[in-house]
């Protein structure tokens, strides 16, 4: 159960970016739900999040290996709970979600993968890490690319934090 009630979605200052939450993602989430106590905040949360999702080069499937680490190593049942049909969509195989925990070990993970969920651990885990990690990802998508792996997995390690301090999960009412 979250820790503050979710917000009044009928509240006239929350009630157009209920309607545009509604028009691009066809429900209004917990996440969203909580977020819209601050209306300003939720709508710069918004427009930050869509671009992550909807308007980087790097491929969906990577986007959503990322995000799917980032919600395990955080401890983040809502964000895997929401991800993982997307990642299934996106590309990842189930065996690949599953083997996530143990993923150095595991043979279903290309160089590419490999490299992003390396990225993914130093940055959720140490911050501060070897430029060899950096170079891998560089190498394997180019600089740009590696902005956008970094980017995505600061912004999920956020999503999961705030989900986490709130307590928000898929089961709770509203």
């Amino acid at each position: 159960m979250a820790r503050l009630p979710y917000a009044d979605l009928n509240h006239p200052e929350a009630a157009p970016l209920v309607q545009r939450i509604v028009a691009e993602r066809g429900h209004v989430l917990h996440l969203y739900q909580m977020l819209l106590h601050s209306p300003p905040l939720a709508a710069g949360w918004l427009t930050y999040l869509t671009a992550v999702r909807q308007k980087l080069s790097i491929g969906g499937a990577l986007r959503e290996l990322m995000i799917m680490r980032v919600a395990l190593l955080n401890g983040a049942p809502y964000e895997a709970f929401q991800h993982a049909p997307i990642a299934l969509k996106e590309g990842l195989s189930q065996a690949q979600l599953d083997a996530l925990a143990a993923w150095p070990d595991s043979p279903l993970f290309d160089s590419t993968q490999r490299a992003v969920l390396a990225l993914t651990d130093a940055m959720t885990r140490d911050i501060h890490f070897a430029p060899e990690i950096m170079a891998a990802v560089r190498d394997a998508l180019g600089e740009r690319g590696a902005v956008e792996a970094a980017a995505t997995i600061a912004a999920y390690n956020m999503v999961s934090r705030f989900l986490e301090a709130l307590q928000i999960h898929a089961d709770d009412a509203r």
